[in-house]
């Protein structure tokens, strides 16, 4: 019988990426019966579920969790920027995860060898305690192939041209940025990026560790980025790429009263509206909102969320009373075709056939989780690298509506009930559009999606070519 080896993988921080880095995982050891992954989950000074769904998923023997706590988190708590604590958590771990790795790996037989670490795009810095170790690194990079050649080009930009992208902050700026199809605009360049003083080492940073992994695993498929990924194979100097995806977990529970609702509602009528753990809006942007749904007629299912403090981390709480913030009389008059929710078990939620279309914040697991059951969307990024994802699905791919992909929650402006209609309306009541647009490029792109992960198919050839690399690791 052959021997078991083992994999280590350090996931990026929050639900998002655990859960992607897990179902990864699971379809790993579902195709390399001889391997068996340890996770390194490391726990943050801010609350989170992670714990629940590490413990709901301990069911097979060859998934293992090891959460490890850092012992410097309580220098991280003056950190009111979510990114910067995150990224610091991390650093403050490298050692924490060396000694680990050592300890369960290193010190036991040689038939439960160790045959490479697998990192987050946010846990970039353990790919020097990889090498140092003498271990092959991997990069799991949970967002588009289009963005990471921004982050590239990035890097290219400041190390060899002696530029900061952040230069171009409030300009007119088109960027041949080679992963995108169009000219990027700089008004859609990550809140990180601009920000000189502050995070713009970070992406840069990353960015230069990421060339030195042995190769970028990416949570995309060849059918959806076909011009992104050609154009990252074309450069030497970065690492081999296998696009793998879409990796979606997709077995989420449905919410009773949300499903019961949505049973009661004709085929893909209703619009659903959820921004992500940390999206929320002001009051006066949430009238907005109301206003647009109120005058489209349009069915919809809502997930509001209540707006955090200034300086509050964390993902954000459901909206105790949403008459409250809502205009007076809204939810009477909607009653009978709308739903005001809190958290949404959002995959649950665009499974039901009753869903016909969907405002997004544009995370890259809910444009997969769209693309996959091929619900339309409407574009509304609030941060992180959103805005440029909201630029490829809108411009690139020609797949989206656009409301205003320049959004950013950290300097938000009040986008207006005429815009936000006009966009449902394009989204949710235009025939051309049904016939002969959006509705049916993602009606293509959702078969697309399942093929290529099916036998014979881009996604399972190339995870086949990276378990092959695994094992010839484990053979050496």
């Amino acid at each position: 019988m052959e021997s078991t080896k083992q994999l280590v993988f350090i996931p990026g921080p929050g639900m998002g990426h655990l859960v992607a880095a897990v179902e990864f995982g699971k379809l790993l050891i579902s195709r390399a019966n001889w391997l068996s992954i340890t996770f390194f989950v490391i726990d943050l000074p801010i609350e989170t579920r992670v714990h629940t769904y590490t413990n709901q998923s301990q069911s097979n023997q060859r998934l293992q969790f090891l959460h490890l706590s850092s012992p410097d988190q309580t220098q991280t708590n003056h950190l009111s920027n979510q990114e910067a604590l995150l990224v610091e958590t991390f650093n403050n771990s490298k050692e924490l995860v060396r000694d680990a790795i050592i300890q369960n790996f290193m010190k036991t037989s040689s038939t439960n060898r160790l045959v490479g670490v697998i990192v987050d795009m946010f846990s970039d810095k353990m790919i020097q305690v990889a090498t140092d170790l003498g271990l092959p690194s991997y990069v799991f990079f949970t967002s588009s192939a289009a963005f990471l050649g921004l982050m590239f080009y990035a890097q290219t930009l400041k190390d060899e041209h002696n530029r900061d992208i952040s230069d171009f902050k409030n300009s007119d700026t088109l960027f041949p940025v080679s992963t995108y199809i169009h000219p990027l605009p700089a008004k859609v360049l990550p809140n990180v990026m601009l920000d000189k003083i502050g995070r713009l080492h970070l992406p840069l940073s990353t960015a230069r560790m990421l060339r030195q992994a042995k190769a970028i695993i990416i949570n995309t498929f060849v059918e959806l980025e076909l011009h992104s990924i050609k154009s990252l194979d074309n450069d030497d100097g970065v690492p081999v790429l296998y696009p793998i995806g879409p990796i979606i977990n997709l077995n989420q529970e449905p919410d009773e009263s949300i499903n019961l609702w949505l049973d009661g509602q004709p085929d893909s009528s209703v619009l659903f509206l959820c921004f992500g753990s940390y999206g929320s809006f002001n009051e006066e942007q949430l009238k907005e909102i109301a206003v647009a749904l109120d005058h489209s007629g349009c069915r919809f299912l809502w997930s509001l969320r209540q707006l955090q403090g200034k300086g509050e981390i964390g993902a954000s709480d459901d909206v105790a009373c949403p008459e409250q913030v809502l205009p007076d009389g809204f939810l009477t008059r909607t009653m009978n075709r709308g739903k005001v929710i809190g958290w949404a078990p959002q995959v649950a939620v665009l499974s039901h056939r009753s869903i016909g279309g969907f405002i997004t914040h544009c995370g890259w697991n809910s444009i997969l989780e769209s693309l996959w059951f091929g619900v339309p969307i409407a574009t509304w990024p609030m941060y992180a690298e959103q805005q440029v994802n909201a630029f490829e699905m809108v411009v690139d791919l020609e797949i989206a509506v656009d409301i205003k992909m320049e959004y950013r929650s950290e300097s938000p402006v009040l986008v207006t009930a005429e815009e936000i209609e006009n966009a449902i309306r394009r989204l949710m009541l235009d025939s051309t559009e049904e016939k002969n647009g959006i509705r049916k490029k993602m009606e293509e792109l959702k078969d697309k999606s399942r093929k290529a992960l099916l036998e014979g198919g881009s996604s399972y050839c190339f995870l086949d070519s990276l378990i092959n690399e695994f094992k010839d690791h484990s053979s050496n």
